[in-house]
């Protein structure tokens, strides 16, 4: 397999894997049609279902793991 692609797996994994673990904490109330989301600055610690904040946090680690790894590979790349 190509060393850019190998990376850039890489970065997404373990850039999700990071989101996942410093995700914020994130309580939803939910009253009829009104939503409110409160979201504190401490990790995460419970096993209670993901917010849409926290997913959106997960998605940006993991864009941003995909973004480095690949410039890895590129990097690599150039050197082999």
């Amino acid at each position: 397999m190509n060393t850019k692609a190998v990376l850039l797996i890489a970065g997404l994994l373990v850039g999700a894997a990071v989101g996942y673990v410093t995700r914020p904490e994130t309580a939803e109330i939910s009253i009829g049609p009104l939503n409110i989301e409160v979201q504190s600055d401490r990790r995460a610690e419970g096993g209670g279902p993901i917010t849409s904040a926290q997913w959106q946090h997960i998605a940006i680690f993991t864009v941003v793991g995909g973004l480095i790894g690949l410039a890895a590979g590129f990097v690599t790349g150039r050197r082999a």
